[in-house]
């Protein structure tokens, strides 16, 4: 895994998100593309991070003006790749390495593929920010 180094912002981001819903956090991404902040946080915080009825990623967006985009973290490739297509049902993963490139198929059930995918591709992209950041993955499908 690859030493992560947050930015001054990066860490405001944190302070703010864990004072607001006691979840732990191991990282956050700034997507500024995109306009989404990315919160990887701790096993088993997924729950306090969203709050009752989605009211923390509610509160936080009005005060970050971005997107809020909350992952579990994951202790393999595999598992994070499941975690960041969440609340899709996901069948499998498969990491396929080739010369200079690390791609990640994830094969969720068909009912669950445009909840994978997202709103203009919005998980998939969030899952491929996240995937190269730890995994060095160059690319993700979903399946």
């Amino acid at each position: 895994m690859p030493e992560i180094r947050l930015t001054p912002e990066e860490l405001r981001y944190i302070a703010l998100f864990q004072d607001v819903t006691g979840a732990v956090v191991k990282d956050c991404i700034i997507d500024n593309e995109n306009g989404m902040i990315i919160f990887v946080v701790r096993k088993g915080d997924m729950g306090a991070a969203i709050g009752k009825g989605g009211s923390n990623i509610k509160k936080l967006r009005k005060v970050f003006g971005k997107d809020i985009e909350i992952i579990e973290d994951g202790s393999s490739i595999e598992e994070l790749a499941k975690n960041s297509v969440a609340p899709a049902r996901v069948r499998g993963v498969k990491v396929i390495e080739g010369p200079n490139k690390k791609v990640v198929y994830i094969s969720v059930e068909p009912n669950d593929k445009g909840i994978a995918i997202g709103k203009n591709g919005k998980n998939v992209t969030r899952a491929k920010l996240v995937l190269k950041r730890y995994y060095d993955v160059t690319n993700v499908v979903i399946v």
